[in-house]
C-alpha cells in the first residue's frame, strides 16, 4: 500500500561539480520520487553566459532549479525563465559559504539581510506559480542564537511570502573556514531544527547536514516534513535504490544496480555523439558498487580508461563485468 507524501520528503542536495544533468540523469535511475536539484546556477550565468545553464532531461523529474543571486529583478527573470523550461521549483541559496559567494552577494551571507531575502523571494514568487524555496542555514558568524533564526525565517516568510525551507543545521562562518571545512567543522544541530520547525508549524521544513541512512532519514521524519541529502547520495549512490520504496512507501522492488547502469546507455551514447567525453557521466556512477566486492575493481577501470579518446559503452560494460556476476551472486 502506497501513501502520497510531497517531492520534499526526500531530496538530493545542490552540489557545485557534483549534481549536473548527468549525475541527476543517473540518480533518476536509482530513485523515481527523490526530489533532485541542480548545481546552484546564478543569476549572471543564465542572464549573461553563453551556455545553455537550464537545460536538462525530462526524465529528471521531479527537478528543482536552485538560484544563487540577491537582484530581485533578476531573481525574477530567471525565475520566469525556469519555470518555462518545466522545473518544478525554485530555490535561493542563502547556505554556500564560499569567498566568491560572498563576493557576489548571495549565499550564506545573505542570512544577515532578512529584508533582502524576502524581497527576493516575493519578486519570484510574484512571476511564478511554482513553489519558491529557501535553503538556509542556523546562522552565521556570531549572528548564531535561535533569536536571530527565528528571525530571520519570520521575515522571509512573513514579508517574501516564502511557505517552505530547507535548514542545514549548521551554522557557517563566512571567513577563516574553507567550504568543505564549514561542512564539517561547525556542530550539527538538529534539535534546534526540529525546535525550529515547532515553532513555525505552519511552514514546511526539511532538513540537512551529515546524514547518511535512510534510518537517520527516517528519524528525522518524525519531525520535519523532508530530509534533504547530501555527500552520502553522491559518493554512495545506492542508498537511493531503496528510497521509493523506504521513504516513500511504494510497494515495489529494490531497483537492480547492474540494470540502473545499463539503462544509462541510451544515455551516454546520445551524449558521445554530441561530443560529451564519457567520464564526465561515469564519474557520477563510481560509488554505485560500494560494499560490494568487485566495487574496487569498477571504480578503478572506470576512473582509468573512461577519460581516454575513443572510450564509449565498452569502457561502461567491461567495468561492469567486474562486478555483475559478484552482485548477481
Amino acid at each position: 500500500m502506497s501513501q502520497t507524501f510531497p517531492a520534499l520528503r526526500f531530496s538530493i542536495a545542490p552540489m557545485l561539480d557534483w549534481t549536473d544533468r548527468h549525475c541527476r540523469y543517473f540518480h533518476r535511475q536509482l530513485t523515481g520520487q527523490t526530489l533532485l536539484y541542480t548545481e546552484m546556477v546564478t543569476t549572471g550565468a543564465i542572464i549573461h553566459g553563453k551556455g545553455d545553464y537550464l537545460h536538462y532531461s525530462e526524465i529528471e523529474q521531479p527537478v528543482a532549479l536552485q538560484l544563487g543571486g540577491s537582484d530581485p529583478q533578476a531573481l525574477a527573470q530567471c525565475a520566469r525563465l525556469a519555470e518555462a523550461r518545466g522545473y518544478n521549483e525554485i530555490n535561493l541559496n542563502v547556505g554556500c559559504p564560499s569567498d566568491r559567494v560572498q563576493n557576489g552577494r548571495f549565499g550564506a551571507c545573505l542570512m544577515g539581510e532578512a529584508a533582502l531575502v524576502a524581497d527576493c523571494i516575493k519578486a519570484m514568487r510574484d512571476v511564478v506559480s511554482i513553489p519558491v524555496t529557501v535553503k538556509t542555514r542556523i546562522g552565521i558568524d556570531e549572528l548564531d542564537s535561535y533569536a536571530f533564526l527565528c528571525d530571520f525565517i519570520g521575515t522571509v516568510a512573513e514579508k517574501g511570502g516564502c511557505d517552505t525551507f530547507i535548514i542545514h543545521a549548521r551554522k557557517a562562518w563566512l571567513s577563516g573556514l574553507s567550504p568543505k571545512e564549514n561542512r564539517e567543522i561547525p556542530p550539527l544541530d538538529y534539535p534546534r531544527v526540529y525546535q525550529l520547525k515547532q515553532d513555525f508549524p505552519h511552514l514546511t521544513m526539511a532538513i540537512n547536514g551529515g546524514i547518511k541512512t535512510l534510518e537517520e532519514a527516517k528519524a528525522h521524519l518524525q519531525h520535519m516534513d523532508g530530509v534533504m541529502m547530501g555527500r552520502e547520495a553522491y559518493q554512495n549512490p545506492g542508498i537511493l535504490m531503496h528510497v521509493d520504496r523506504e521513504i516513500f512507501g511504494l510497494d515495489t522492488a529494490p531497483v537492480d544496480a547492474v540494470a540502473a547502469v545499463r539503462a544509462m546507455y541510451p544515455y551516454i551514447d546520445a551524449e558521445l555523439s554530441q561530443g560529451t567525453y564519457l567520464g564526465h557521466v561515469t564519474r557520477h556512477m563510481l560509488g554505485l558498487f560500494q560494499g560490494i566486492p568487485g566495487a574496487r575493481q569498477w571504480r578503478r577501470y572506470l576512473s582509468e580508461n573512461a577519460h581516454k579518446p575513443g572510450a564509449d559503452i565498452r569502457v561502461v560494460e567491461h567495468a561492469l563485468s567486474l562486478v555483475a556476476d559478484r552482485v548477481a551472486a
